[in-house]
């Protein structure tokens, strides 16, 4: 699973349904293929797992923690709301990671745009927790990935649109470096739902309470919670060892000393699905039972950190089924 860089065109220039203007565009070029991390880490490669035929992983067990510290640091970004979302069905088909089905509404497109300002509060924020000034002489490069499907690759565009327009002043004195390409990343796409593809969202009932008892279950042919951590874990991994986030950037020993678990050149920031984001959490935070992760739900838009730690976490909140009615 290589990262692809891809560009979307600005989405408020558009006329016209917003899923129309992103139709026929495709990835641009290639970055440098992302290092498989296998190597240095001993994580199993894809041809070292069995896969059902949807290209799931089947495994047992929880796979092991990451490491305690990582190289780079990971923001979590939930896409807005998409036409999925409004139609109220369960959209997780490996097909639309070539569609544009399901992409965002003008909401959708706005809260993308609002995410950008959330974003750099945060970075903001963490600036400060390092004693470092918001015009720190570090510069630090910010690279969105993004699940392939059309909902996340929208909202990085969006979210990019408001960095690089609404907020450039803002960038700028941060000192970020902000990359103008989406890479796609197949390790972070939508959880697979199986036979409840497709089907209205009150069927996550019959998921998610299950997922909070048994990580390992595959009830109607869903992808099980340890199988998301599984290739979560090879995903940040890989991206944590890539070339490409190896700089000539020299951080200072404060820097690296005092920044916390996550503490490397590069920003590093994952766009992609509640399930997924919010199974990412828990799992980088080493949480006991990662099947509680639909109690730390991500709202449309919304951007929280990837921390190591379990106080990162906001509060739980009790499980709230979803409803065709609301």
């Amino acid at each position: 699973m290589f990262g692809t860089a891809f560009h979307i065109p600005n989405a408020s220039l558009m006329r016209g349904p917003i899923t129309s203007f992103f139709k026929h565009h495709t990835p641009k070029t290639s970055l440098t293929p992302l290092a498989s991390s296998s190597s240095s880490s001993s994580v199993p490669t894809m041809q070292q797992k069995k896969l059902t035929k949807d290209g799931v992983y089947i495994v047992n067990e929880m796979p092991p923690p990451l490491p305690e510290r990582l190289n780079n640091s990971y923001y979590l970004l939930r896409h807005g709301q998409s036409w999925g979302n409004v139609e109220m069905v369960i959209s997780s088909a490996r097909s639309l990671a070539k569609s544009e089905k399901h992409g965002l509404t003008p909401l959708g497109y706005e809260q993308g745009q609002e995410s950008a300002k959330n974003l750099l509060d945060l970075l903001r924020e963490k600036q400060k927790s390092y004693n470092k000034s918001d015009n720190s002489s570090s510069m630090r490069r910010v690279f969105f990935y993004s699940s392939p499907f059309a909902r996340a690759r929208q909202t990085a565009q969006a979210c990019l649109d408001g960095l690089l327009e609404g907020n450039r002043r803002l960038v700028e004195e941060m000192n970020l470096d902000v990359q103008p390409n989406i890479i796609l990343e197949d390790g972070i796409m939508e959880r697979f739902f199986g036979r409840l593809d497709d089907k209205a969202i009150e069927t996550y009932a019959y998921i998610w309470p299950v997922d909070m008892v048994n990580v390992t279950h595959t009830e109607f042919d869903v992808e099980s919670v340890a199988a998301v951590s599984t290739r979560l874990r090879e995903t940040i991994l890989k991206i944590d060892a890539s070339p490409l986030h190896k700089t000539a950037v020299d951080l200072s020993s404060n820097l690296r000393e005092d920044s916390g678990d996550c503490n490397g050149d590069d920003i590093i920031i994952f766009v992609s699905h509640a399930d997924i984001l919010q199974i990412a959490q828990l799992y980088a935070a080493d949480i006991k039972n990662v099947g509680h992760f639909s109690s730390y739900r991500f709202t449309n838009g919304e951007v929280r950190e990837m921390a190591l730690t379990s106080d990162s976490l906001p509060d739980p909140q009790p499980l709230q089924l979803p409803k065709a009615s609301t």
